[in-house]
């Protein structure tokens, strides 16, 4: 299982912003596989979730990452079963490794605000720094390559450029370009590796398929 902590950062300064993530993330998890309790408000200004699904968990990390304003921590390890009905009342390792991992996120220093700690560390110091990486290609996106890289991922999986292209209003040459610049195809490669160094992060007994 993968818990995902997210505490938000500068809560004095900016106000609580839980419940506005909260509604953007149920658009996110709604019909979305591997979500087996969704994010909750914890304690304070933090939300919690847990998921099965190390692609899912992927996912969420890059999205607050982007969003900002929060540290974001992974455990991935065993969780003690049955889980109760709301992620705050769960336990077990995985709990305690997101615990130790938000804390680390919010250290100084890092390139971005997040870590990841598992059953089996190497492999989830691994994990963490392809999800730095990628947390880092993702912040020097420009407006135009965002612009072009949710396009594309909104058209869905059979989109095109030429569709992308009518979209936005551009030409088929603009938006190959930004692509390019967005390093839209190298992110597209990393993040199944890091997904994979996610479930190797759990243990043997928990990477299930695709490990």
């Amino acid at each position: 299982m993968f818990v995902i902590t997210a505490d938000q950062q500068g809560s004095r300064r900016v106000g609580d912003r839980v419940d506005d993530l909260l509604a953007r993330l149920a658009a996110w998890q709604e019909g979305r596989a591997g979500v087996v309790r969704g994010f909750e408000r914890t304690v304070g200004d933090e939300v919690q979730c847990v998921l099965e699904d190390a692609d899912a968990a992927v996912d969420v990390a890059l999205l607050l990452l982007r969003w900002g304003g929060w540290s974001v921590g992974i455990g991935a390890g065993p969780v003690d079963q049955p889980l109760p009905e709301h992620a705050r009342a769960g336990s077990g390792p995985a709990f305690v490794l997101a615990r130790s991992a938000v804390e680390k996120a919010k250290t100084r220093g890092r390139p971005v605000p997040l870590a990841v700690d598992g059953t089996v560390p190497h492999e989830a110091d691994d994990a963490e720094a392809v999800l730095t990486l990628l947390g880092v290609l993702r912040e020097r996106r420009t407006t135009s390559g965002w612009e072009a890289v949710d396009a594309l991922t909104a058209a869905g999986a059979t989109a095109t450029q030429e569709r992308v292209a009518e979209d936005l209003g551009i030409t088929q040459q603009a938006v190959s370009q930004r692509l390019r610049t967005a390093l839209w195809a190298e992110e597209q490669a990393a993040r199944p590796a890091a997904a994979r160094l996610l479930r190797r992060a759990q243990g043997p007994h928990h990477q299930g398929a695709g490990a």
